[in-house]
């Protein structure tokens, strides 16, 4: 069996089970969990190892108990970070072994939501003195809403950008990017003729996406396909648009980077942005702490396309599990974990969606390497705007079919639209199920 089709049946009887849960308030909520006495042990499912952001947590985690002993004995952040937490994640809920809160990332936001995994956070955090839900930033928690309700946390809320190696740059011969942004002249094309030329040299890569085309669509397409207004599918999900003409347009002009003006990588090869072997990267300001000072590089805004140009985040949140043991304790220790006072530590890994942390002072130390004018033009400036990757309420199912299909693109002599026109076929059918 598919390992789609299994999350598939498991987000599928998490509705039917945690529907009530999930779509109501957490207080006075009834389910059939067996009544829990005395303090509780909260389970956070992640998907870090760090021990950087795991200091953090553990230092929210242990003034949290220290003001609720006589509610919660012990809170744990269980990492999963084999590639698989997704499936982690599903496994344990369906299989009763449900963490208290758990992350998930934007594109999985509609399905955790409509299915009832994540339960209703509303009442919890506008009874919290001081939570300040108003300081939220609009744009950043569109997904995590419905109906007005608030139903996950993005505590993480990183615009995507374009790192620029200027020693390659210059050494190509090639115009300033930051000298394009101020004249008008950074846009997507631009960019790809500079990617090309680059591409030329001797064990040089033009341009690398944030993700593998062939592995991870969505985060190597998608922040890219918005600025041609091109989209998988309608708002409302319900009509597959791969085959649409802005899609076909996009794609083709994707694939002719790739195999004849070799802006970009063919599949296989591989390229490193931080030993200086690439021109240019997307990536989102974390990767700057990587970067050592063995070349000069940049970090600019998302490049303008066909439609403009369109800033996009990349998204993780937390959410109260709904068939929880502890859902109401656990949505206290989220409100808690994600106020004011404590989205200010977060903020040293994690870009918070609060509009009075979203200062250069703030940010500065979660990127030390970058400067005042990239955090503010490339990180604030787009944060505020910005735009995330789509989801859908059957992502899971549609994640591996959409890669599947997608594999006879990345070839020489692919009919762009011929695939698209199958794939669409393809992907309407699950849909329509």
């Amino acid at each position: 069996m598919h390992s789609y089709v299994s999350r598939r049946r498991i987000l599928g009887a998490l509705g039917l089970a945690a529907g009530a849960v999930g779509g109501g308030a957490l207080t006075g909520c009834s389910t059939s969990r067996p009544a829990t006495r005395g303090p509780v042990k909260l389970r956070m499912l992640t998907w870090t190892s760090n021990e950087r952001h795991l200091a953090v947590f553990n230092r929210i985690g242990a003034a949290y108990l220290e003001q609720h002993k006589d509610k919660v004995s012990e809170v744990v952040f269980d990492g999963v970070v084999d590639g698989t937490y997704l499936k982690a994640l599903t496994t344990q809920i369906g299989g009763g072994d449900v963490p208290d809160l758990a992350w998930t990332f934007e594109g999985m936001a509609a399905q955790f939501i409509d299915s009832g995994v994540f339960a209703n956070l509303t009442p919890t955090l506008t009874a919290v003195p001081d939570y300040h839900v108003d300081d939220l930033v609009d744009g950043a928690m569109d997904l995590w809403r419905k109906d007005g309700d608030i139903y996950a946390y993005p505590f993480s809320n990183s615009p995507l950008g374009i790192y620029a190696n200027l020693d390659v740059i210059k050494a190509a011969k090639l115009p300033s990017p930051r000298d394009l942004l101020a004249s008008g002249e950074w846009t997507w094309d631009k960019l790809m003729e500079m990617a090309a030329a680059i591409g030329k040299q001797a064990d040089r890569a033009g341009f690398q996406s944030a993700a593998d085309p062939a592995k991870d669509w969505n985060s190597a397409l998608g922040p890219i396909w918005l600025s041609w207004n091109a989209r998988p599918w309608t708002a409302d999900g319900r009509t597959c648009t791969f085959a649409a003409p802005e899609m076909v347009t996009f794609l083709e002009w994707f694939h002719r980077q790739i195999f004849v003006a070799g802006a970009m990588p063919q599949p296989g090869q591989q390229f490193d942005f931080a030993a200086g072997q690439v021109g240019f990267r997307m990536a989102q300001l974390s990767m700057s702490a990587g970067l050592k000072d063995s070349f000069e590089w940049d970090f600019l805004p998302m490049p303008a396309g066909p439609s403009g140009t369109v800033p996009v985040v990349g998204q993780g949140a937390v959410g109260v599990v709904a068939q929880g043991r502890n859902p109401e304790i656990a949505a206290d220790f989220l409100a808690y974990f994600t106020n004011k006072e404590n989205s200010a530590l977060l903020a040293a890994f994690f870009p918070p969606p609060r509009k009075s942390l979203l200062a250069v002072e703030a940010l500065s130390t979660a990127a030390p390497a970058l400067t005042s004018a990239q955090i503010q033009g490339t990180v604030i400036d787009q944060a505020v705007k910005a735009v995330t990757k789509v989801g859908h309420a059957k992502l899971s199912e549609l994640d591996d079919p959409i890669r599947a299909g997608l594999d006879a693109l990345w070839h020489k002599d692919a009919d762009v639209r011929r695939v698209l026109e199958t794939l669409t076929a393809a992907v309407q059918k699950i849909i329509d199920e």
